[in-house]
């Protein structure tokens, strides 16, 4: 298992950096197979529950969401969502005149699944076309990463009381915070390095990386957690296997959508004004 993540790793990672370097549409391609594939897989993990979900208009309506954001930013958001909704229920409408008795249930999975996977996850590609973006993105996940290893790691060794006994029995408070510690740290660290790139006139420093690190390190846990709670509903360990021994992209991308939404806000509100 270790040596299938560690190769999985080394092969996937330098294409993924290479392609949030150049950014634009290869970028946005990137993140449209992550997302397509986790809809993808969210859809199945419902119908594993005996729930019946709009099958192929959850990816659709999220790469439609996430085509809408490379394209117009924010401006096509109203009318976009608007019509998402509107397919949505329309698709459950005939589906309970077909005999569906979980529509209405149904219809809300869909619509969470297209905007869960559509337009917070449409964050990532609007962190990375901000002023300096490629930085602040290489500062945001790779913040998150640090404050999931550290967690691990820590928890592993300290952790007595746990986080989440329901959801997430291995979670412990102990490894949270010092999660938190080595995210704000790490992405501290890591603007050192980066600013050498970026130059003198970016918008990058180490107090605002620490700002962005501790942020997300505190509150990505809970896309995480949001994860496991639909998994654990049906008994599900992961979201597939697509990834060798890393299970789904569901599994590897559910505090990446956190770190999105989150890391965008911070450095619009905080840094850029």
């Amino acid at each position: 298992m270790l040596v299938k993540r560690l190769w999985v790793s080394i092969i996937l990672l330098p294409i993924g950096l290479i392609l949030i370097s150049i950014g634009g549409i290869p970028f946005a391609l990137l993140i449209a197979t992550f997302m397509g594939l986790a809809a993808w897989e969210y859809d199945r993990l419902f119908r594993t529950g005996g729930l019946k979900p709009a099958g192929f208009l959850i990816p659709a309506g999220a790469l439609f969401l996430l085509y809408g954001r490379v394209t117009a930013g924010f401006e096509s958001g109203p009318w976009m969502i608007s019509l998402v909704i509107l397919a949505s229920m329309t698709y459950h409408l005939v589906a309970y005149e077909r005999g569906s008795d979980t529509a209405g249930s149904d219809f809300g999975i869909t619509l969470a699944g297209m905007l869960y996977f559509g337009w917070i996850g449409g964050y990532l590609v609007s962190l990375r076309e901000l002023p300096d973006g490629k930085w602040w993105f290489l500062v945001a996940l790779p913040a998150v990463w640090l404050a999931d290893s550290g967690a691990y790691f820590i928890g592993r060794k300290f952790g007595k009381h746990k986080l989440s006994p329901r959801l997430s029995p291995k979670k412990s408070w102990e490894g949270y915070l010092g999660g938190i510690v080595t995210g704000c740290l790490g992405a501290a660290l890591l603007t050192l390095v980066w600013q050498v790139g970026a130059g003198p006139e970016s918008t990058l420093s180490v107090w605002k990386s620490a700002v962005l690190g501790l942020t997300l390190s505190t509150l990505t846990p809970l896309g995480d957690l949001g994860e496991s709670m639909i998994k654990r509903q049906f008994g599900i360990k992961d979201s597939s296997n697509l990834i060798p021994g890393h299970g789904g992209v569901f599994d590897r991308i559910d505090s990446w959508l956190w770190a999105g939404v989150i890391g965008y806000y911070v450095v619009v509100w905080f840094f850029l004004g």
